[in-house]
């Protein structure tokens, strides 16, 4: 299984598609790196020589930002928003959708599982009146 930048890569997949298991590198960023790199994208990822593989390495360590730094990156920026207070930054504090999406029906994905205001439910109510029988006894 070929390493590259910590990653190991699938073997049975074509190079140009392994590559994209690295976190930074898309579609677009893997022809130039291949053109640059000099190895064939249709070739599979687990007959690459090792002299190909350090090759490869080196393209994208000279050309892009990566798995660890990326995210370091990323993180930074999301922190420095937060910290200017812009409208971006106190969206990612309250946890809802940052880039202008509707949030009434949907974004449960971000907004995590509904929670019932108001409503009980029915071993919840149960729950309840047990309490409230047990502070009327006392």
């Amino acid at each position: 299984m070929p390493r590259i930048i910590g990653i190991n890569l699938p073997e049975a997949k074509r190079t140009d598609i392994a590559l994209t298991h690295i976190f930074g590198v898309g579609r677009k960023n893997v022809i130039r790196i291949l053109e640059q790199a000099k190895v064939d994208g249709a070739k599979k990822a687990g007959s690459l020589s090792g002299e190909e593989i350090t090759r490869l390495q080196k393209s994208i360590e000279s050309n892009s930002k990566v798995e660890g730094d990326l995210r370091r990156e990323i993180q930074e920026n999301i922190k420095r928003l937060k910290q200017i207070g812009s409208y971006r930054g106190r969206r990612h504090i309250a946890n809802l959708p940052v880039r202008g999406q509707r949030t009434r029906s949907n974004a449960r994905t971000k907004r995590g599982k509904r929670v019932t205001i108001g409503a009980l439910k029915k071993d919840n109510l149960a729950k309840r009146e047990q309490t409230e029988t047990e502070k009327a006894k006392t």
